[in-house]
């Protein structure tokens, strides 16, 4: 073989290689490997998973809104829980409010994690509602089925079997609009795709319809029990 035949046996070769590490890659890969780090929150390792998965199950503005939004849910249904060891709450009703705040408590984590990897806004975990920038004005909105001010005064006020029948009142309402929040998820067109919001929204889904149910039928034994007195 001439060393000219040699020369262009190399080059053809080199090329069929650069083609073959061309087609290996993934334009989206490429896209999220280049994206920066501009806000510099959370661990890198954790971050470049959190891209990883958003350009296989892409996540939306309904979800970053939803898990937002759960948040300051959760926040207040762990006040109100809280309030039942020192409001003479029934055994039943504090049973009940633990496993609320066991429960909800480790979801906020999981969401304030889920946004801080994803460079979103994570917002505080606070029963009054959550923060929200609009027009370049903060508002705090309050998420379907949280309690008014008004209706959280009336429960902390409220002792023994009062507390009781008022905390499953409203626990119902407010189960009932975190309910309504994953159908809303569910119902916005190629949203609940990320896995993390999906099994998540899933739990707070299938937990709160069975608390539901168990509180219906709670109140029901109460208001039998009040009226036998």
């Amino acid at each position: 073989m001439t060393p000219s035949h040699t020369r262009l046996l190399t080059a053809a070769l080199l090329a069929v290689v650069a083609v073959a590490a061309c087609r290996s890659g993934t334009p989206g890969a490429a896209r999220i490997s280049s994206q920066p780090d501009p806000y510099g929150q959370g661990d890198a390792a954790a971050i470049a998973r959190a891209k990883a998965d958003s350009a296989r199950y892409p996540y939306t503005e309904a979800d970053v809104h939803f898990m937002s939004g759960m948040i300051g849910h959760h926040a207040q249904a762990i006040a109100m829980a809280g309030w039942a060891p020192t409001h003479g709450a029934s055994e039943s009703v504090r049973t009940l409010a633990e496993r609320i705040i066991n429960a909800q408590r480790d979801e906020i984590t999981i969401m304030q994690q889920w946004l801080r990897d994803r460079q979103q806004s994570v917002p505080e975990a606070s029963p009054k509602g959550v923060k929200m920038v609009m027009n370049g004005e903060e508002h705090v909105m309050l998420m379907p089925g949280m309690l008014t001010e008004d209706q959280m005064k009336q429960l902390d006020q409220a002792t023994g079997k009062e507390f009781d029948r008022l905390f499953l009142t409203f626990m119902i309402q407010h189960h009932q609009g975190a309910v309504s929040m994953v159908k809303d998820l569910f119902n916005t067109y190629g949203a609940g795709q990320d896995v993390t919001v999906f099994k998540l929204a899933s739990d707070v889904n299938v937990d709160q319809t069975t608390e539901i149910a168990r509180m219906q039928r709670m109140l029901f034994a109460l208001a039998i029990e009040s009226r036998s007195q």
